[in-house]
């Protein structure tokens, strides 16, 4: 059965459904209707006739030519990237073989002659220039009277320079030096140093893992010798550590430690057995003034016998020396300060006035990471001696106390010495001094923190009698107190 008697046969049911009638447009039936004389949905063998159909327009050749399949080839899509044209190479053409060439002309028939090479004559030499007969005689005149005249002109030249520019190497020159006269007198500084050089030496401690050096300066003809305690610390602390003074010849003796005061940062040592001795002059450091000139004497860094100069530069100067690991001074000096340069190994040796007396014992130097910046401190003399002396006669030293503990304290009402702490049954807690108290004069020195009470008190004299005044609740009061021994 054919697929057109079914349609007929479905078209002729009595139950198949009725299908309205539908209005379509010619334009849409001819793009999408059935060809005519086509009912069912498949065509016949017969091919239908269409309306019209759109034509399609041969493609842009550019576009052609960049997607099309190469010439000679069915089975690819794609061009290879990497393949290279078959250029065949440009082959001059023959114009034998090519019938349509040009008339031109073509190189000549008959070669050139080759170029006759030319054969070199016999050199002159000597003999046949001059007795030849090959050059005319005046040639060689002219020749002879130019070769004469260079020579006189080099000659005269050569003569001229050795007239102009002096040798490089005498005999008559001799160098002396000048003899000194007697009756120049030599700089304050090395006058000085040479007056005291002999009484200056340098003190070394080494225990078995380090060791130190710093200066000092005898005092008596039996050996003693005065320096800082920070100096020779480590060998008060350690008894197998060696101590050693090294004389200004170099000869080296051992060293006893007589006593010292971390409180003031002196120390007194003692060699044996030295005859010759040079002692130090002590001058009076109550007569300094600012601005005199003095002079500073010692082993800085290990030099031996270094001098360096300077002022007094302020008087009075109150410098905290706090315990470390190579020391345990705890101290407040009551420093004179100088420019003069004062390093590490100065420390013990003298500061000098220009007659070469000891004004002060060499103890402390502001430095920087780039080292001395010209402030240096020292000992004031007139507070050395008793110390010395104290330590020489009992290897110990006592000083005077009132019995407080103090802070700085600068504000908009007050400042100097906040008192913290009052010992029970002490000259200060007799004095009526109570906890909370700024004490801003004592003894005379006006008090402007804790370290210058710490330097007036211990400037003070045991069992005498003091002035001094205090603040307490915005008013001022005076009052009195005796210092005891610590």
């Amino acid at each position: 059965m054919t697929d057109s008697s079914v349609s007929s046969d479905l078209a002729t049911r009595p139950d198949a459904p009725v299908r309205p009638e539908v209005s379509v447009p010619s334009e849409v039936a001819a793009t999408f209707g059935r060809p005519d004389g086509v009912r069912g949905s498949f065509a016949s063998d017969a091919t239908p006739v269409r309306g019209p159909q759109p034509e399609i327009a041969p493609p842009d050749p550019v576009l052609a030519e960049a997607f099309s399949r190469p010439v000679g080839e069915t089975d690819t899509l794609q061009r290879d990237p990497y393949a290279q044209p078959d250029v065949e190479p440009e082959v001059e053409p023959d114009p034998w073989r090519d019938p349509d060439s040009a008339a031109r002309l073509s190189a000549p028939a008959v070669a050139e002659d080759a170029v006759t090479a030319v054969s070199e004559g016999p050199k002159l030499g000597i003999r046949e220039l001059l007795f030849g007969g090959r050059v005319h005689w005046w040639a060689l005149a002219t020749l002879g009277l130019l070769t004469l005249l260079i020579g006189l002109f080099g000659g005269l030249i050569g003569r001229w320079t050795a007239e102009v520019v002096s040798p490089l190497h005498a005999n008559s020159v001799q160098l002396e030096g000048e003899a000194p006269n007697s009756d120049s007198a030599s700089t304050n500084v090395a006058r000085v140093a040479k007056a005291v050089q002999n009484s200056v030496v340098t003190i070394e401690v080494r225990t078995a893992v380090d060791g130190g050096s710093g200066s000092g300066f005898i005092v008596d003809k039996r050996g003693y010798i005065v320096t800082n305690n920070h100096v020779i610390s480590k060998a008060a602390n350690d008894s197998k550590a060696k101590l050693e003074v090294v004389f200004s010849d170099r000869q080296r003796v051992p060293a006893r430690l007589v006593g010292r005061d971390i409180k003031t940062d002196l120390a007194v040592i003692k060699v044996d057995d030295v005859a010759g001795l040079t002692v130090s002059k002590l001058g009076d450091s109550d007569k300094l003034q600012i601005g005199q000139e003095v002079i500073a004497f010692g082993s800085p860094l290990g030099l031996d016998k270094t001098v360096t100069s300077g002022i007094v530069s302020a008087l009075g100067r109150a410098v905290p020396l706090r315990p470390d690991a190579d020391s345990d001074t705890d101290a407040v000096i009551n420093a004179i300060q100088t420019d003069a340069s004062i390093n590490p190994g100065n420390s013990g040796g003298p500061l000098l006035n220009d007659d070469g007396q000891v004004v002060g014992v060499n103890t402390a130097g502001a430095m920087t990471a780039g080292g001395s910046i010209g402030l240096g401190f020292a000992i004031p003399v007139n507070e050395v001696i008793p110390i010395v002396n104290a330590l020489i006669k009992d290897g110990k030293v006592k000083h005077p106390a009132i019995g407080i503990s103090a802070a700085t304290v600068r504000n908009d009402r007050v400042f100097g010495a906040n008192v913290k702490d009052v010992a029970a049954g002490s000259p200060a807690a007799a004095a009526g001094v109570r906890e909370g108290d700024v004490i801003t004069k004592f003894n005379g020195h006006q008090i402007e923190g804790a370290d210058e009470l710490t330097v007036a008190v211990r400037t003070s004299k045991i069992g005498e009698k003091v002035k001094f005044t205090y603040w307490r609740d915005g008013r001022y009061f005076d009052g009195e107190m005796t210092p005891v021994s610590d």
